[in-house]
């Protein structure tokens, strides 16, 4: 039943677009007597217009051909069949057509512009907030640091974590930005031998020692080599740390398992979080895309599409859901490829 609901809300204007038809063929044939031929098919151009707007050229065709049918039953002698006498039925199709493709290509290029426009707010957001709430934080630490003699050593130790806590997160900013742009274009994977204890050990180091050693708990199966990107992989053990430690609750752990399933090696990642429902989970795997109730958590929305686009590449499944009253991502990678011990 969702997958009908689902498919309905995507295809909804098609369906609208055939009910106009049906209701314009209806009401012209009752008063087919008082039309001209231009009349009706101008009417009958309706739907075509509707469905173009969208932006879709099979759909914006498949129409088209049921208006001129249409028109070619009802109007075109011989009537009632679908016999073709002379050009004109040929010729309705083609002007039908026409202005079809015309506006479909209009539309998708209006589309387009719209995505452009979205992505270049997206991008000035990030560098005009993301960017510059860690540069405050180093340069006022740094200043506090310079201007105060006295400062105790303990006090001194703790400023310094917070510039370097700060620089790290300008750091995975940073590279995620790099990625993002990377990772849209095609690109080759660098396979080689990748062991997961020292990804996981590179990965840690992104964040604060805070972090990593009051926060995270750890647990990973004999896994042997794996045969991969090595960068990506660590990126990808990056982001859903860094997503983790962003949206758990205050005084929590995060979980990161990592399993050897021998056809598949299985990484999740577990944090206590608030409820999200399933249509908002559905989308934190999209580019630029946060939590309407997340305004005052620091990110760009690029880190989980980046993970979701890596995953892809080594022909793997990503997917997030709500257990145990927390955020649970999960990770599937297949074993394409075995060393030889």
């Amino acid at each position: 039943m969702k997958n009908i609901i689902s498919k309905y809300t995507k295809f909804n204007y098609f369906v609208q677009a055939i009910i106009i038809l049906i209701i314009i063929t209806v009401v012209s044939h009752i008063f087919r007597q008082h039309l001209d031929i231009i009349n009706i098919t101008l009417i009958h151009i309706i739907p075509v217009i509707y469905v173009a707007i969208h932006g879709k050229i099979k759909t914006t065709f498949f129409i088209t051909l049921i208006s001129v049918v249409c028109i070619n039953f009802l109007y075109i002698p011989p009537l009632y069949s679908f016999n073709v006498h002379n050009e004109l039925y040929l010729i309705t199709f083609a002007i039908f057509a026409i202005v079809g493709g015309i506006i479909t290509f209009q539309s998708k290029k209006l589309d387009s512009q719209k995505k452009q426009n979205q992505l270049r707010e997206s991008l000035l957001n990030i560098i005009s907030h993301d960017l510059r709430t860690p540069l405050a934080t180093i340069h006022g630490t740094t200043n506090l640091l310079l201007s105060n003699d006295d400062l105790s050593e303990l006090k001194k130790t703790e400023l310094l974590e917070d510039i370097n806590y700060a620089s790290l997160r300008m750091k995975r900013l940073i590279t995620n930005l790099l990625d993002s742009t990377r990772l849209s274009g095609r690109i080759k994977l660098k396979y080689e031998w990748c062991d997961f204890e020292d990804i996981v050990g590179v990965a840690i180091e992104n964040f604060s020692q805070k972090q990593s050693e009051e926060c995270l708990d750890i647990e990973l199966d004999e896994l042997g080599l794996y045969w991969g990107d090595n960068t990506l992989l660590t990126q990808l053990i990056t982001n859903l740390l860094d997503n983790a430690f962003k949206y758990s609750k205050a005084n929590t752990r995060i979980e990161l398992q990592i399993e050897n399933f021998d056809e598949y090696i299985k990484i999740t990642v577990f944090n206590k979080s608030e409820f999200i429902n399933k249509k908002k989970l559905r989308n934190i795997f999209d580019k630029f895309y946060r939590l309407e109730d997340t305004n005052d958590i620091s990110g760009s929305g690029i880190g989980l599409a980046i993970c979701k686009n890596i995953v892809k590449l080594h022909g793997g499944e990503i997917k997030a859901s709500h257990k145990n009253r927390g955020m649970l991502i999960e990770v599937d990678l297949p074993v394409n490829k075995k060393a030889k011990l």
